[in-house]
C-alpha cells in the first residue's frame, strides 16, 4: 500500500500513537510496548500523522513576542538570542518602549555575576535602561560620548549610571561628546586622563546593547549631525551603517572614513572583542544596515519588530 492509499485502520492507529505521544507524553518505546509494535513503526506512524494533518504542530506567540519568527531569525543568522516583537498598530514611540522592555528582560535573563555590561549613547538604549528592573551585581561601562538631539535629555553618563544603580555595581563613565568638529580636538580628548581611563575599561565588556544606524537621513543620529560633506565622504568610503560611532560597510567590515577621526567612542578592536552584542532596531528602512552588521558578526543577538525580522529573512 502506498503512502497515498493509507487505509482507515492505519490512520486510526496513527491517531492513537499521536495521542499517546503528544498528549500523554509517552515515549516511542513505551508506545511500542503498549501497542505491541516496533518503535520504528511508531516513528513511521507519527510521521504519517504529521503528513496527513492528524497532528498539526504550531509555534504560538507568547504575548507580544512572535516565537516563530524569533526562532526562524535565530536559526537563519546563527544568533545567540533573537526576540521579535509584534508591533502591529503601535506608533513609533510606543514600539520603542516595547523593544526596550523586551531587551531589559533579556538582559535580566542572560547576564550573570561574571559579566560586564557596555552601553553607548543612543535613543534606543536610553529607553531600554528606563525599563531595567532586575540585574545581577555587575559593572556597567560607557562605550561612547554623547550626542545632543531634540527631545532626549539623557547623556551617556545618565544611561550608564541608571543601569549601574539597578545592577548595584560600579559605573565607568566619562564626560565627552561623541562627535567633535575637529580631529585634533577629538584626539586630544581621547588622550585626556579620565576619558582615556574610561575608554580602556571597554576592553572588560562581555555584553553590550547597541542601536544600529543606517547611513541615511533620519536613520542615524550621527548622519543627521554630520555635514553634507562628511555624509558624502562616508558614503564614498562605503559606509552603510554605524554602531556607537563605529562605521561599517555592506559586508559588515569596520572602516574608518575621515569622520571617524572626530569620534570619541569604543575602539574597533574592543568592539570586536565583546562576546555578545545585542542590536535593538525596528522598521524595514534599516534592514540593509542590520543585514550588513549581521554579515560582519558585529552583532550576534537581536531585538527587533516583525517588519525588520521579515525584511531580514526575505533577503538573507
Amino acid at each position: 500500500m502506498t503512502r497515498e492509499s493509507r487505509g482507515p485502520a492505519e490512520l486510526v492507529m496513527a491517531a492513537a500513537v499521536a495521542r499517546r505521544h503528544y498528549l500523554a507524553g509517552r515515549s516511542k518505546i513505551e508506545i511500542a510496548d503498549e501497542l505491541g509494535i516496533s518503535r520504528f513503526k511508531v516513528a513511521r506512524l507519527l510521521e504519517l500523522a504529521r503528513e496527513r494533518g492528524i497532528v498539526r504542530i504550531e509555534i504560538v506567540s507568547a504575548g507580544e513576542i512572535d516565537l516563530d519568527r524569533s526562532a526562524r531569525l535565530q536559526e537563519a543568522f546563527e544568533l545567540r538570542h533573537a526576540v521579535v516583537l509584534d508591533g502591529t498598530g503601535l506608533d513609533d514611540p510606543t514600539l520603542r518602549e516595547h523593544l526596550g522592555e523586551a531587551t531589559s528582560q533579556l538582559l535580566a535573563e542572560i547576564l550573570t555575576d561574571d559579566d560586564v555590561l557596555g552601553l553607548p549613547w543612543a535613543r534606543s538604549i536610553d529607553i531600554m535602561t528606563r525599563s531595567l528592573r532586575d540585574l545581577p551585581r555587575i559593572d556597567v561601562v560607557q562605550l561612547t560620548g554623547a550626542m545632543e538631539i531634540p527631545g532626549v535629555d539623557s547623556s551617556a553618563v545618565d544611561i550608564v549610571r541608571r543601569a549601574a544603580r539597578v545592577a548595584g555595581g560600579s559605573s565607568s563613565i566619562f564626560y565627552a561628546p561623541m562627535m567633535l568638529d575637529d580631529a585634533v580636538a577629538a584626539q586630544t580628548l581621547r588622550r585626556d586622563g579620565p576619558v582615556a581611563r574610561a575608554l580602556a575599561e571597554t576592553a572588560r565588556v562581555t555584553t553590550a546593547v547597541m542601536g544600529i544606524g543606517a547611513w541615511s537621513e533620519g536613520l542615524s543620529t550621527i548622519y543627521d549631525a554630520a555635514s553634507p560633506a562628511d555624509r558624502e565622504a562616508c558614503r564614498k568610503a562605503g559606509v552603510v551603517g554605524e554602531m556607537g560611532g563605529r562605521f561599517f560597510d555592506r559586508e559588515g567590515c569596520l572602516i574608518e572614513p575621515p569622520l571617524s577621526e572626530r569620534m570619541v567612542t569604543i575602539g574597533a578592536e574592543e568592539l570586536r572583542g565583546i562576546r555578545e552584542v545585542i542590536g535593538i532596531v525596528a522598521g524595514e528602512a534599516k534592514a540593509r544596515a542590520v543585514a550588513a552588521a549581521l554579515r560582519g558578526r558585529l552583532v550576534n543577538a537581536l531585538v527587533v519588530d516583525v517588519v525588520q525580522a521579515d525584511a531580514l529573512l526575505a533577503n538573507r
